[in-house]
């Protein structure tokens, strides 16, 4: 594997605690959280977590940003999503630089004078923007390394997203992924494992035209069935644009089940 993303969607526990414990016992992955958001995270507080993970792996830290999902159960105010996107990324990539010159911004401030009062392994670090928008992707163009379609199995979505992003950044699709020896049983798994962020997702696939109470193709947006059927999946997005392909939550009938075929099973088909 070449990431390991942990995930940080509200409910769940932080992200930062097992990315520290991983950055420990590995030596050549990239470790981030997929991902932070500005509304329960302040972008001051977002800046210091990266740069703690990045010292502590020897900068193989990435950050991902995303709006976030079931804010409405915070009571958090979420209006104006892109703007506090815009204004969180300055404000990281000022901290992490060392530029002092402070950030003025609608939703967020940075006083000038204000820094991480700590080391730094590098002064910026590769930025993921999470998002199914067109107008986010439009932006994150301009300054994501990557842009993650979160939720996602679909091919036919990736050529949509690169055409609002742009050449530039990469394209990354992840979804739930469940590998199984009986394929039947990898995709009832997933189906109740993708339930959750059907409500979030489900509605916002423009190649899709769902009738009001239709079942979406589960298809479409998890990854499911044995080693061979989830490495022609992976290699069915690469083919339509992907450069990366995160196999998320559960991974098998449980997580290290599930982690050591894609590892013995499913990345040797794929090599």
């Amino acid at each position: 594997m070449d990431v390991v993303s942990v995930f940080h969607d509200l409910l769940y526990q932080p992200a930062l605690a097992p990315l520290l414990l991983m950055a420990r016992v590995t030596e050549r992955v990239r470790l981030g959280p997929a991902a932070l958001n500005p509304f329960t995270l302040h972008p001051y507080e977002i800046a210091g977590q990266t740069a703690m993970l990045d010292l502590v792996s020897g900068g193989r830290a990435y950050l991902g940003l995303v709006k976030g999902a079931w804010l409405d159960r915070l009571g958090l105010d979420d209006a104006r999503p892109l703007q506090a996107l815009q204004e969180a990324v300055e404000i990281v990539q000022k901290l992490l630089a060392g530029d002092a010159s402070g950030v003025a911004g609608e939703r967020f401030t940075l006083a000038a004078g204000t820094e991480l009062a700590y080391g730094r392994a590098r002064p910026s670090v590769p930025l993921l923007i999470g998002t199914w928008g067109e107008r986010t992707a439009a932006w994150a163009g301009t300054v994501a390394d990557e842009i993650k379609i979160g939720g996602s199995a679909n091919p036919d979505l990736v050529p949509v997203v690169r055409g609002w992003a742009g050449p530039e950044p990469r394209i990354v699709v992840g979804c739930v992924t469940v590998v199984d020896d009986d394929g039947a049983s990898a995709r009832e798994r997933a189906r109740a494992a993708v339930a959750p962020y059907l409500e979030v997702v489900a509605g916002l696939d423009p190649t899709l035209e769902l009738r009001p109470g239709q079942e979406p193709p589960l298809e479409r947006f998890a990854i499911a069935g044995t080693p061979e059927e989830v490495a022609a999946r992976v290699v069915a997005l690469w083919d339509a644009g992907a450069d990366r392909v995160e196999l998320g939550t559960p991974q098998g009938r449980s997580t290290p089940e599930g982690v050591r075929l894609i590892c013995e099973r499913v990345l040797p088909l794929l090599r």
